[in-house]
């Protein structure tokens, strides 16, 4: 079971992994698309985002404080959901439908990030992690 729990991380860490490089790689580009949709301060903003997804997946794909790690991606998704992804605000029907999968894919994410955190967090042997979690309960 180690080795199945150690590819999930894997996946499920290669996304924001990824998604980081491109924040603090293309930072002009994306701060350009925030402040599109209103987001305060973009360029720190993506700066900021890019961080917590590198910390947070590097958490959870090396097993350092995991538990950490997966609360950091959730503070990354849910406002992201909010402030990028506003489907409620869109007027035409496609960029409404568009707007609305990126909000439920990022709300469905954080959700996942918020099980990895209670699994971490609330399980006795974790197996193939290098620390032990820095919230029990």
């Amino acid at each position: 079971m180690d080795v199945v729990i150690l590819i999930g991380r894997i996946l499920f860490s290669a996304l924001f992994l990824g998604s980081a490089v491109g924040h603090l790689t293309q930072t002009a580009g994306m701060a350009e698309y925030a402040k599109s949709r209103g987001v305060p301060a973009a360029s720190a903003a993506v700066i900021g985002s890019g961080i917590l997804m590198i910390l947070g997946g590097l958490s959870v794909l090396l097993g350092v404080w995991a538990d950490l790690g997966a609360l950091l991606l959730v503070v990354f998704l849910v406002p992201t959901a909010v402030l990028m992804h506003a489907f409620w605000s869109e007027t035409d029907a496609q960029s409404k439908q568009m707007e609305q999968i990126q909000f439920m894919k990022d709300m469905a994410l954080a959700g996942a990030a918020l099980m990895v955190f209670a699994f971490v967090a609330g399980t006795e042997d974790l197996g193939l992690m290098i620390t032990d979690p820095l919230f029990s309960f």
